[in-house]
């Protein structure tokens, strides 16, 4: 396998998942946000910080632009089970956000991201099932399309990205001993940044070329920063 990008310790496949998950040794953690099939790719294109109303998307104050991200099929579907079954045999400290629309083991280490939407047509939460031996744990962290936590903004590349603050939370949670951090489902490479920035090597898996480009456009950022 050729790497699409490999710096510093993160490594990036362009590629199927499928393919390449059989091909991948030494992953001490996988952390990692699997399409869900809610099409959400398709329903990314909606304003930021947008409240459905029955004239469409509205925000208080001057209109927000929308933000495209193109047109996607990748969401259409749930990522396969066998896929989710292989990701949990992976590795011994594995948390996979959208945990309750697939098969898991009993567990009792559930995550919670309160997104902090208030009236929206929006899910309040997202849950996260890992295979960590903690009890249930909640994070706060607001995202509401442009509306974030005070004090914070990501950059928004990827219709279902999640806040690098989140991962970044996930990873501690996983401990020290989760050192090679895998991501098949990696977008824009939230993942992979969060690993980097806690000293960890990252492997991360994407189909879509034009986000494995800003995965490594972020990667190099984040050198420069640290440098």
């Amino acid at each position: 396998m050729k790497p699409y990008y490999e710096h510093g310790g993160v490594t990036i496949y362009h590629g199927d998942n499928r393919e390449i998950i059989p091909a991948i040794t030494g992953i001490t953690g996988v952390l990692t946000d699997p399409p869900y099939g809610l099409r959400a790719a398709r329903k990314g294109a909606f304003g930021y910080g947008a409240k459905r109303t029955m004239t469409g998307f509205k925000a208080n104050g001057p209109a927000i632009p929308k933000r495209d991200y193109g047109h996607s099929n990748w969401d259409d579907a749930p990522a396969p089970q066998e896929t989710i079954d292989a990701l949990i045999a992976l590795a011994p400290r594995v948390v996979i956000w959208g945990g309750n629309y697939f098969r898991v083991p009993p567990a009792k280490g559930w995550l919670v991201w309160d997104k902090m939407c208030g009236d929206t047509d929006f899910a309040d939460c997202e849950l996260a099932y890992t295979n960590l031996n903690c009890a249930v744990r909640r994070f706060r962290y607001r995202w509401n399309g442009f509306l974030q936590e005070a004090g914070h903004h990501d950059e928004r590349y990827h219709p279902t990205q999640k806040p690098l603050s989140l991962m970044l939370w996930c990873l501690k949670l996983m401990g020290e001993q989760a050192q090679t951090i895998f991501d098949p489902y990696m977008g824009s490479g939230t993942t992979l940044v969060a690993a980097k920035l806690t000293g960890r090597r990252a492997i991360g898996v994407e189909a879509e070329e034009r986000y494995c480009e800003r995965a490594a456009l972020r990667l190099s950022q984040e050198v420069l920063k640290l440098a």
